[in-house]
This record gives structure tokens, C-alpha cells and sequence, in this order.
């Protein structure tokens, strides 16, 4: 999610003081950019779909009996969606764009990025486009890979500086906040034209349940099919704009071939070591279920459209922001529901338009079910604090609210920090409308996806296919996996109340569970703070 730059908001609104002093180091900074300005960036778009492969015939086959329509297979196991990644890459014959906000320098990022390699030593092309706003110490493992002739990587809306520190990074928000504020949440792995995955994951080890903490509950859809050529235009739209700089556009050591060949060496040490943990094996046992797997589960299939922000809605002084988003094309299948819509969504900040919408969708007999964080669960305290405002009123008006648990069983307390204390955290954004219409992909029910961020994902028009998704919640809402968030009457006002099982057993709560009293201060706090368009 936009986890740092909701910490970047709520630093920057918690130290107004610190602001003014921070002004003066932004102008400075502004004036010492390591942007080069005699930087080379030259466009190019995605190689034509190589169907002459042993994954390419497979795919073929596929589609020949399926004409004009996309077939989708979900990716809701991490080990699963982690193994089709490496799988697609290491079976990858002319190409791979892939396309994310986070990217980090752990076990699984390194060995993505591995298998990124070795595609490139086997002559495949590689194109790699993430979003600045995370990167820290990948700057040198991505140069040293971008030296690769066949890899290229950019950087999407980026800091004027690389490696800046935390105190660079916020001074370069005061000057710059309309622009960095925007960011690229997109998450896109395409391979030879004839496969993709789309979905909430980034790359890193929480996506795929390989993190000593919190671990996220995601959902992902690897797709084949006429959906694979939007998502390359897509890609391409954004690989090209004005907000895409090469990683060599800036001032820096620039990576010679020595340091190329020794993050080479690290990956492989890296890619063995992972190999021989019990995280792969558990993997390897799981069919990956990739493109090139012609083994059971098939596909499902149906008519499909990749939708995607358009690129310059990271610009704050665009026109009409209304025509480069997709929040209403999301918005045009759920307003065919005539039984149920069901949403996943892991910062949920409606506002006032979208509480109207549900309550009203509700009001006209449309069961409306939401899955969401709890306190106890986010990552983020700032985007409950939004979401906290209008639990009462969806409720009040027949809406179901569900909040996932940080961890089946009895609670534990949680942090006051920004970081939930271990266990789960949901990351899945998807709707399902009628169990026939599906979306899946990276744009949360909230402000920032609304108006900050730029999202993408595929609607599909397949019950089989909505069918699996619907499951997804339904084992996902189970009262020992969320809590059902109700109303309780009292002599005064109906008040909130949070219930869920432990042990097989009914248990109501009064309160946040599971949430310490300082976090519960500071969530109430932020609520009184006009700051609900940067959630």
C-alpha cells in the first residue's frame, strides 16, 4: 500500500516547526539536484508476443479455443504467487517489463531479481519501472543490474537526489510535496507478450509470506489472452512519460562491470541459500500453476479489460484528473449489482461520496459486504483514522463491516507505533458484484487512490472466476479470522461492537481489539485533523 507516504503526511503534520527549518534545507537541496541534465532516455514499446516457445504453444493452444476472451488463474497462496513469478522468468524468451511501487533488497527481492539476470544473460529483454518513493539501499544492486545490456531500469516521479536520507527526503516534501506526493502504486510482472500478473503484491518479502513479522493476505490474477496486450500498452504509457527517468539520469558511481558481476555472484550465493530454506520447499511442493503449466487448476475464462490511471495523474496541475482515473470504470460494475456487491480493501477510507454511494446501494436491497484492517491489524493508523469516521453510518444503513484479525485465537495487544505487532495484515484490493464481475488489482477504497495515486487492475466478466474470489472473503471474514463490526443498542446511541470467536467461542468486544490505549489516543486524535484527501 502507500504505507511511507501516509507516514510522510502524518510526520510532516505532526512537525510544522520543524517544517519551516526543513524549507530553508529544501531550497538548498533544490538548488544541488544529482539529476544530470545531458541524460539519454530513449523510448521503446513492447516486443511483439512470442507464441513460438514451449510456454508460447501451451498459451496458444489455450487461446485458440477461446476466442477473444482472456483466461485468468488466481493467485490468492503466496507461495503460489511467488513461484509463477520465477517460473514465467525463468521460462521468459524474449521479454520482461515488470512494473511496482516497492521493490526491496531482501531475500525474495534479490531473488526476483536474480532470475531477472539470468533472463537477461539468456538475451531476453528487461525492463524495469518502479516507483521511487521506497527505494533505499536498492540503489546499488538497480544500477548494477541496469548495467546489464540487456536490462534497463527506471524510476517513476523520483526525489531530485539518490539515497537521500529521511531528513532529505522530508525537505524535498516541503518544496515538492504536490509532486512527490503522487505516486505509481501499479503492480505488473508481463512476460513475451503472452502472460501477466496483476494484483495487489509488490515484490518483497512480506507480499509472499517470507517475513519474520507482518505478513500480508493478498490476491493476485496471472492472465493470458487479448487483457496481456493492454497491460504492455499500459506498461509502455508509463515507461515513456515524463515521469519515467533512467536510473543512470542521475549523479552517481555509476555501476561498472566489476560491480555487476559481484551483485551477480550475491544473488546466486542469495538464490542458493533461498533454494535450501524451508519457505522454498513448501513452495516447490505447491504446483506453481504458471503459464507453462498445463496441469490443473485451468483457467477461467471470460471477456476482460485491463484498466489502468493514465501516467500524468501525477500531475498536480492536470486538468481534468476525472478522465485519467479508474475508480469509475470500478465504480460502472457495481452500479449494475442487483444482489451483492462484496469489497476487499486494506485502507478503506470511503469519504463522504462513497458512504453515500454504499449506504444508498444498500438502502435498495443490494447486500454490501467490506473486508478491511482492524486496528490491531493496519499498518497504518492514519488511514483508520479515516475509515473509523463513517463505520457508524454504513453500518446504520444495512452495509456489513468486516476487520480482519492480526492473528487467529486470543489478541495481542498491538504497537502504538506505525506497525502492527506481528501476524497478518490484509493487502488485497478486490470486488466482486453479482459472482459474475471480478476486479483484482492495486487500488484501495480510498482518497489516495482516488486522487493521489496512479492504479491499476483487471475487471473480469466470469461467475467461475468471481466464484473462487467470493470464497476468498468468505474464508477471510470467518469470525475467527475477522471481526464483524456491529452495532450495539443502548439507552442512548447505538455504539460499536467488535465480534469474532476464540477457541470455537463467541467473543464481543466493546472497543478497538487487540489495539493498546495510546494507539486507540492517537487514532482519535488524527480523526480531528482536516487530513482525510492524503489517506
Amino acid at each position: 500500500g502507500s504505507l511511507y507516504l501516509r507516514r510522510m503526511d502524518k510526520t510532516l503534520i505532526k512537525s510544522r516547526g520543524l517544517a519551516t527549518v526543513l524549507a530553508a534545507l529544501g531550497l538548498a537541496l533544490a538548488g544541488c539536484s544529482s539529476l544530470r541534465p545531458d541524460f539519454v532516455k530513449t523510448p521503446s514499446k513492447a516486443l511483439a508476443p512470442d507464441f513460438d516457445t514451449p510456454a508460447g504453444h501451451y498459451i496458444n493452444s489455450e487461446l485458440q479455443q477461446h476466442k477473444d476472451v482472456s483466461g485468468f488463474r488466481l493467485l490468492n497462496l503466496s507461495t503460489n504467487a511467488l513461484m509463477s513469478r520465477i517460473s514465467l522468468a525463468d521460462h521468459a524468451a524474449r521479454s520482461i517489463d515488470l512494473q511496482y511501487y516497492v521493490f526491496q533488497n531482501d531475500a525474495v527481492g534479490r531473488l526476483v531479481a536474480q532470475r531477472l539476470l539470468a533472463a537477461a544473460d539468456r538475451g531476453v529483454r528487461v525492463r524495469m519501472l518502479l516507483d521511487d518513493i521506497s527505494l533505499n539501499d536498492e540503489d546499488r544492486l538497480l544500477a548494477a543490474l541496469d548495467a546489464h545490456p540487456n536490462m534497463e531500469v527506471r524510476l517513476f516521479n523520483p526525489f531530485r537526489t539518490r539515497s537521500p536520507s529521511m531528513l532529505s527526503k522530508i525537505a524535498q516534501f516541503v518544496i515538492e510535496g504536490q509532486r512527490l506526493n503522487h505516486r505509481m502504486h501499479n503492480k505488473a510482472f508481463i512476460v513475451d507478450g503472452t502472460a501477466a500478473i496483476v494484483g495487489g503484491r509488490n515484490i518483497g518479502n512480506p507480499y509472499f509470506d517470507a517475513d519474520d513479522q507482518t505478513n500480508f493476505r493478498d490476491l493476485d490474477v496471472l492472465a493470458i489472452g487479448p487483457v496481456v496486450a493492454q497491460a504492455s500498452r499500459s506498461f509502455d504509457d508509463y515507461w515513456n512519460s515524463d515521469a519515467a527517468y533512467p536510473v543512470t539520469a542521475f549523479r552517481q558511481p555509476h555501476s561498472a562491470p566489476a560491480d555487476l558481476a559481484s551483485a551477480r555472484e550475491t544473488l546466486k550465493h542469495d538464490a542458493r541459500e533461498f533454494a535450501q530454506s524451508d519457505y522454498a520447499q513448501v513452495a516447490m511442493e505447491e504446483s506453481p500453476h504458471a503459464a507453462v503449466d498445463d496441469r490443473r487448476p485451468g483457467w477461467f475464462w471470460g471477456p476482460a479489460v485491463l484498466v489502468a490511471d493514465e501516467p500524468e495523474k501525477v500531475e498536480a496541475d492536470h486538468g481534468d484528473q476525472s478522465v485519467l482515473r479508474i475508480g469509475p470504470k470500478v465504480k460502472t460494475i457495481m452500479d449494475a449489482a442487483t444482489k451483492d456487491i462484496l469489497l476487499m480493501s486494506p485502507y478503506f477510507v470511503p469519504g463522504k461520496s462513497g458512504t453515500n454511494y454504499l449506504t444508498a446501494r444498500a438502502k435498495q436491497g443490494v447486500s454490501v459486504q467490506i473486508l478491511t484492517n482492524s486496528l490491531a491489524s493496519t499498518d497504518e493508523p492514519a488511514a483508520h483514522s479515516g475509515y473509523a469516521h463513517y463505520r457508524h453510518d454504513l453500518i446504520e444503513s444495512g452495509v456489513h463491516l468486516y476487520e480482519l484479525r492480526p492473528t487467529p485465537g486470543e489478541l495481542q495487544p498491538a504497537t502504538a507505533g506505525g506497525t502492527s505487532s506481528g501476524g497478518v495484515a490484509l493487502h488485497a484490493k478486490a470486488a466482486v458484484v453479482d459472482e459474475r464481475y471480478v476486479f483484482v488489482g492495486s487500488m484501495n477504497m480510498d482518497q489516495r487512490s482516488k486522487l493521489l495515486n496512479t492504479e491499476m487492475g483487471v475487471i473480469v466478466d466470469c461467475p467461475d472466476l468471481a466464484i473462487e474470489v467470493a470464497k476468498f472473503f468468505a474464508k477471510a471474514t470467518q469470525p475467527s479470522v475477522a471481526f464483524h463490526v456491529m452495532l450495539k443498542q443502548n439507552s442512548s446511541r447505538a455504539k460499536l461492537e467488535w465480534v469474532g470467536q476464540n477457541d470455537g467461542k463467541e467473543q464481543t468486544y466493546d472497543d478497538e481489539p487487540g489495539a493498546t490505549r495510546a494507539r486507540r489516543i492517537e487514532v482519535n486524535l488524527m480523526r480531528l485533523l482536516p487530513i482525510e484527501g492524503l489517506l
